[in-house]
């Protein structure tokens, strides 16, 4: 997939363009949806299937302080963006002039006039332009004047619930993995960097790799069965969540026990799945008997499927 960085970076292209766009923050089903009918239209009228995206959500530069937690970086976004059979994304830096231009202008200037769209595809629910002021009412009646066909996908539902990102959010921060993975369409990850901890996992029999992610987590304080990608081997692992109570801590960590491993993982670049939640982050008695409970948890890590 061609990646272009900017509305100034693109060079339009002779065969038109469907257009599918919006933030797509987790590219869940819903998203996968919207995608797919982009990709669906453009293959049947031989046109080019093209996503218009933004960095950074738009909550964050308009309400920081409402901005809601990141499901994907961008990285990860545009990677699973190509997983849909999407040949070109447009990433559009999202700033408070793009807030400010007119929704009219945006479908003629941007979608239509530089991205050449013939089609332009979006959620039931999306709003973009002027104080939010276009949806997908405006957008079916400038179809009309300005001569381009639009696609307003309905919600996609999953065990009688709308898929949207605020959903999966919700379902991370209870730490209810499985139906955050109903929701994505894929189990929850995040990439990270191991760096150096305290090298307390050593003294308990318990090796862990420090893992400094590359976005806020999302998830409560616990225990988690996960794997662990490390280029293109991946490890089962007991991540624990929090803060260590039991050493009297205060720093939120993501500690990551690799089962079956031996080696260095320092300054690896790792993605970290998470399956399920095995309990609660509590403070033992004593180091014996955290180590006695850590064990419990590998063992029934090991019984995971």
């Amino acid at each position: 997939m061609r990646i272009v960085q900017g509305l100034e970076s693109y060079q339009p292209e002779s065969i038109a363009a469907v257009v599918a766009l919006g933030a797509f923050d987790g590219i869940h089903l819903g998203h996968r949806a919207i995608l797919g009918t982009a990709v669906t239209q453009a293959r049947r009228e031989k046109l080019r299937p093209l996503a218009c995206t933004f960095d950074r959500h738009p909550m964050e530069v308009l309400q920081p302080e409402k901005a809601p937690l990141p499901i994907t970086t961008l990285e990860e976004r545009l990677e699973l963006i190509a997983e849909t059979g999407i040949e070109t994304t447009v990433v559009i830096p999202f700033t408070r002039a793009v807030a400010a231009v007119e929704p009219e202008a945006f479908v003629k200037d941007v979608l239509i006039k530089t991205l050449g769209a013939r089609e332009i595809v979006v959620g039931f629910n999306h709003r973009f332009g002027r104080a939010a002021r276009g949806d997908a009412r405006l957008l079916e009646s400038l179809a009309g004047t300005l001569g381009f066909e639009a696609h307003i996908v309905p919600a996609f539902t999953m065990d009688g619930v709308a898929v949207s990102s605020s959903e999966i959010r919700g379902a991370l921060q209870r730490g209810d993995l499985p139906a955050a993975a109903r929701l994505l369409g894929r189990p929850y990850s995040i990439r990270g960097e191991v760096v150096r901890g305290a090298g307390r996992g050593r003294t308990l029999g318990f090796p862990t790799a420090n893992v400094k992610t590359e976005r806020p987590l999302g998830l409560p304080v616990g225990v988690y069965v996960c794997q662990m990608g490390v280029h293109a081997v991946r490890y089962q692992a007991v991540v624990n969540v929090g803060v260590r109570p039991t050493f009297g801590e205060n720093e939120l960590a993501v500690e990551a026990h690799l089962l079956d491993f031996v080696g260095d993982l320092y300054n690896e670049r790792v993605t970290l799945t998470f399956l399920r939640r095995l309990r609660e982050e509590r403070k033992f008695p004593s180091v014996d008997a955290l180590r006695e409970q850590i064990a419990l948890d590998v063992a029934a890590a090991r019984q995971s499927p």
